[in-house]
């Protein structure tokens, strides 16, 4: 696979205006944080019905109850997900939250179940699938950001989302780069342009540059980092994977057009989706 200089070009200037934004939302503070993820979780459910909706055509005439009832529910959890901290005049986002979660999901479920003369389970089973892919990653984002700083030292926590995604862009970039230039094995049918060589190449380069650089600035364990960078490099590739072939299925190339070069929310975010939770887990466990 050949380097297209001027595709790298269109690439690179998107993603230097793509950071900028992102770091502005993960670093000015908490509430910006919260903000980011919002309008990622929104974008990218969105995009999600959107790609549902060509490959179960009776989805897409599902009623506007569900398709925004259910965005709501899962925006609901990612304030539940939040902490103390984030306070409405004297009300916690948190408790906000939780109360909202437990209304919509009850007044959804009983115009599903009992307005409706027809139900159609797997409109409901396509929505609460959406639930599980993006509203529960971008939840426990929310989670791995406000971790409970005593068991992190420096008051670090923080710094856990950015090592994630510095991680997965890393791995990305340098899967891309190192495929390009000796890239020859193709790595899996659903997405022909990956290969082994670019895949190992990056996930290596990643785990490697991310736990130097973190020995020397971040007072985290350094078998934590690689944790980290590790599963943002597998998992990450996995839900690359998994968000190309939902788009062969419904038969797009890219599942929005929102930044030039990059695609939409979900081919943006695809892998950072699917590595999440299997990041939450593993802070829990050993962090």
């Amino acid at each position: 696979m050949a380097l297209q200089i001027e595709t790298f070009k269109k690439r690179t200037l998107t993603a230097v205006i793509f950071a900028a934004v992102m770091l502005a939302g993960l670093l000015i503070n908490r509430w910006s944080f919260f903000a980011l993820f919002t309008i990622i979780h929104f974008g990218c459910w969105i995009e999600y019905q959107q790609l549902m909706g060509l490959i179960d055509p009776l989805y897409a005439q599902i009623k506007s109850s569900l398709k925004y009832g259910v965005m709501l529910i899962g925006w609901f959890f990612m304030m539940y997900m939040t902490n103390h901290l984030f306070k409405v005049n004297t009300m916690e986002l948190q408790g906000i939250g939780w109360l909202f979660l437990l209304l919509t999901s009850i007044v959804l479920l009983a115009i599903e179940v009992v307005f409706k003369k027809e139900l159609r389970i797997k409109n409901i089973l396509i929505a609460g699938a959406g639930l599980l892919y993006i509203s529960l990653s971008w939840g426990l984002m929310m989670d791995i950001r406000l971790m409970n700083t005593e068991s992190l030292p420096g008051n670090i926590g923080w710094m856990l989302p950015v090592i994630l995604i510095a991680s997965i862009w890393i791995n990305d970039t340098m899967a891309y780069i190192v495929g390009s230039f000796i890239g020859k094995t193709p790595f899996s049918k659903i997405s022909p342009k990956k290969t082994w060589e670019g895949t190992i190449g990056g996930a290596v380069l990643a785990i490697v540059a991310v736990t130097v650089f973190c020995h020397f600035y971040v007072p985290l364990n350094d078998k934590i980092v690689a944790g980290i960078a590790a599963i943002a490099a597998i998992v990450g590739t996995a839900g690359d994977l998994l968000e190309s072939k939902l788009k062969r299925m419904a038969g797009v190339k890219d599942s929005g057009s929102i930044m030039p070069g990059h695609g939409g929310f979900l081919d943006r975010f695809d892998s950072l989706l699917l590595a999440t939770p299997f990041v939450w887990l593993f802070l829990k466990l050993f962090a």
